[in-house]
């Protein structure tokens, strides 16, 4: 495992698929879930919008990641009390603003393939996070207590909200690397097993993906609602799984009796852009790391984010 800060995952990270066994906490006919929304307010604003316009017994959950970009006080306070409004888990970012880890740098536990350049970007902007916030005590006395996951009964099926992976906060199980081979598959199927559930939602890798795992269920991991997903895109993500289906979703497929689907978040692109560049402009750490991505999207595809046939074992 790689290590140093911004790579080594902390112990206290670490909870296991068999805790996602637990009792729900919350039943409804239709779970909205989106993960790093990375201190974007306009994607939050349109977020909210079509959660109302949602029928029925229904809820919003925040599963980490929902600071990073929001250095300025006052739309880090906006952000944190509108997503405390409803259910929320807390990401590496949540954590390591409230609960440091000597050497966990940003808490994103990043694997080897990403550059240590970008690493050190991401240290760098949780730094600037955390001094900006610092006095905010109140706050980030509630963001300590915020869960690391939590389990929601849809309909008939059981599902696990994680922030990273079944094992831990920040583990990079259900990035779309690992879920494109039969390794990553299998491993998904275990921890499906071991949770006792067939649908498990994540967030923390940036890029989505929806893995059928077979008669196993499925786990989606909706990259980031407060960012583009997708080559020459400007909208987030975030996954709704309900006993009905809903106009406009980007891709999905079904387990049991309820809908999982990508939902697209067509936030004002112009607005964040601006409010972006005021904070980040060029030459800062997350101007280099992600103005390319907000401006042009990711080179990725919705097609590609769909894996409903199963790869060949590893």
């Amino acid at each position: 495992m790689a290590e140093g800060p911004g790579r080594s995952c902390p112990l206290d990270y670490r909870y296991g698929a068999r805790s996602l066994a637990a009792p729900a906490t919350l039943q409804v006919d239709t779970l909205w879930i989106a993960g790093g929304l990375y201190g974007n307010p306009e994607a939050l604003a349109r977020l909210l919008d079509l959660y109302e316009s949602e029928k029925g017994d229904k809820a919003l959950v925040f599963n980490g990641d929902f600071h990073w970009f929001d250095v300025v006080r006052e739309d880090f306070l906006q952000v944190n009390r509108v997503v405390l409004g409803h259910r929320a888990t807390r990401g590496n970012v949540e954590t390591e603003l409230a609960l440091p880890g000597a050497d966990a740098g940003c808490g994103c536990g990043y694997p080897a393939w990403v550059s240590d350049a970008e690493v050190a970007r991401s240290n760098a902007i949780m730094e600037r996070l955390r001094a900006s916030v610092a006095e905010e005590l109140e706050t980030l006395r509630a963001l300590a207590a915020l869960p690391m996951h939590l389990v929601a009964e849809v309909g008939a099926e059981r599902v696990a909200v994680v922030h990273g992976d079944a094992d831990s906060l920040a583990g990079w199980s259900f990035s779309q690397e690992s879920l494109a081979t039969g390794a990553g598959v299998a491993a998904a199927r275990a921890a499906l097993a071991a949770a006792e559930t067939r649908i498990l939602a994540s967030s923390h890798t940036c890029l989505p993906v929806l893995r059928s795992i077979g008669d196993g269920g499925a786990v989606i991991n909706n990259g980031a609602a407060g960012m583009p997903n997708f080559s020459g895109t400007r909208f987030g993500v975030a996954t709704r799984i309900s006993v009905r289906r809903r106009a406009g979703a980007l891709y999905g497929l079904r387990v049991g009796d309820v809908e999982i689907e990508a939902q697209p978040i067509p936030y004002d692109h112009t607005a964040w852009r601006e409010r972006l560049l005021a904070s980040w402009p060029e030459g800062s750490a997350a101007h280099a790391s992600y103005f390319a991505r907000i401006v042009n999207g990711p080179n990725y595809t919705p097609a590609a984010a769909l894996r409903a046939d199963l790869p060949a074992a590893a």
